[in-house]
């Protein structure tokens, strides 16, 4: 019988490519681009820039495609980018075969986006990295430094 199982999405690393190194070491392969951006972050058109012990960097271009239906980008805008920025410096900080997931996110919305808000830059930091869980925080800005939205998250660690 053929195999009719989906393609491994572009972007979307194996298992194996996961066990093969550090956390650190796959995001700072991302922002060289010697691995490929994530597809979440083709779709929601944002890319992370930088990465270290405990701290990531994302850059995001909201837009048109993100607005509701009252006139501003989606909530879940920021929500996404900041999920991702909370979880990598989460993975920034684990060792070869261990993974993550996340179990739990907050978001406090500050003030709204539109097309006219620009780039807007999403930093998240470690806060405890443990065996079994670990807890970062995150903060999304414009170009000003003015504060859109922060978060914190709680991620289960296992062995992959």
């Amino acid at each position: 019988m053929p195999d009719t199982s989906p393609a491994q999405p572009s972007g979307v690393l194996l298992l194996d490519d996961l066990k093969s190194a550090p956390g650190l070491a796959l995001l700072q392969r991302i922002v060289d681009g010697s691995l490929p951006q994530p597809p979440i972050g083709r779709l929601m058109s944002f890319d992370l820039i930088e990465a270290e012990h405990g701290r990531v960097l994302f850059k995001g271009s909201p837009g048109a495609p993100h607005y509701n239906p009252i006139g501003s980008v989606h909530g879940g805008y920021a929500a996404t980018i900041l999920d991702s920025c909370m979880g990598c410096a989460v993975h920034s900080t684990l060792p070869q075969g261990v993974g993550y997931t996340t179990l739990e996110i907050k978001i406090n919305y500050i003030r709204a986006m539109t097309t006219a808000t620009g780039p807007v830059f999403a930093e998240g930091r470690i806060i405890h990295s443990g065996k079994r869980s670990a807890t970062s925080e995150g903060h999304l800005r414009d170009a000003d430094g003015k504060l859109i939205a922060h978060g914190t998250t709680t991620c289960f660690v296992f062995n992959l």
